[in-house]
């Protein structure tokens, strides 16, 4: 287990300064998660604007903010990839893969070698396909590979059931846990508020389950068909992240790493520290729910078969 309390004067890398790093980058200095932002994209222009705009916020923090070589983001303690494809209306996340496996491969081999004691969280999607190449083209150890999972799919069942229940979302443990993405499952059977179990209340009685998890999954699409591309949710999901990281919080939170159970590279709510995932912890599942994950493990196992063989 770990035995570090805090990671002193840690330096974050983030590298793509789109609209998801960019928002990533200010979430995190709000909140002075780290003494130090690096961020590196391969359109300098942009990249040096967004530096120039993100260093007048840091008269609120205590962060320093500039741009970043390669070689100095691979040995930042936190290093944040949003590099990649962007996701455009109607299309899925797994369709994302072909385009978003050369820009990963460049993206590691320009850091090399890569810090090794270095956390490396994935951002761009398919995250579940994307962690499990990092895991294997970094050569960091598993539980310094992580991705941002279902974390913020967490969230929004979370929020969808506060609606329902007039209660905190804080106050409701719930997940949805496996892919970020149409796969995902919500685990109704063991979500909880207060201690008893979520479908005991009388405002999920008769309530359509699987299409209030729909609408979960589909809330993204939406933001997207909308706007373009989502980037205040996933921002303040990686700040929330790294925070676990340099506080050695030991949070339990949703993240893509390696699930041994089901063999495949999955979202899970993980124990996560300053050394990584400390523990993989498997919710409590009904015979329905996990068949719907080993089939999501299956394809996420097909998938990656194909990108690190």
């Amino acid at each position: 287990m770990s035995g570090i309390s805090k990671r002193g004067g840690s330096q974050m890398a983030i590298i793509g300064a789109g609209s998801v790093g960019s928002a990533i980058a200010f979430a995190c200095l709000m909140r002075s998660v780290v003494s130090e932002i690096l961020i590196n994209d391969y359109d300098k222009k942009t990249c040096e604007g967004q530096v120039l705009d993100l260093q007048d916020a840091a008269f609120v923090s205590s962060t320093n903010v500039r741009i970043g070589t390669p070689k100095e983001c691979g040995q930042s303690d936190i290093i944040v990839i949003t590099a990649g494809a962007r996701q455009r209306p109607g299309e899925t996340r797994d369709e994302l893969v072909q385009r978003n496996e050369d820009i990963l491969r460049s993206v590691l081999d320009g850091m090399k070698p890569i810090k090794s004691t270095a956390i490396l969280v994935l951002v761009a999607n398919p995250v579940n396909i994307l962690t499990c190449m990092a895991q294997k083209l970094s050569g960091l150890p598993l539980s310094q590979v992580i991705g941002t999972g279902t974390h913020l799919d967490s969230v929004r069942f979370r929020v969808a059931i506060k609606e329902k229940l007039k209660v905190s979302e804080m106050s409701v443990h719930g997940y949805i846990v496996g892919d970020h993405g149409d796969k995902q499952v919500a685990i109704w059977s063991s979500a909880t508020v207060g201690g008893r179990p979520l479908i005991a209340f009388e405002e999920f009685q008769g309530v359509d389950l699987d299409e209030t998890a729909k609408k979960v999954a589909r809330k993204a699409y939406a933001i997207i068909d909308l706007k373009g591309a989502t980037s205040f949710g996933i921002a303040a999901v990686v700040s929330d992240l790294a925070l676990c990281i340099t506080l050695n919080k030991l949070a339990v939170i949703p993240l893509s790493v390696y699930c041994e159970r089901f063999d495949a590279c999955m979202s899970f709510p993980v124990s996560l520290g300053s050394n990584g995932v400390e523990r993989v912890v498997y919710p409590e599942m009904n015979e329905r729910e996990i068949a719907l994950i080993e089939e999501s493990a299956k394809i996420t196992r097909a998938a990656c078969a194909k990108y690190t063989s």
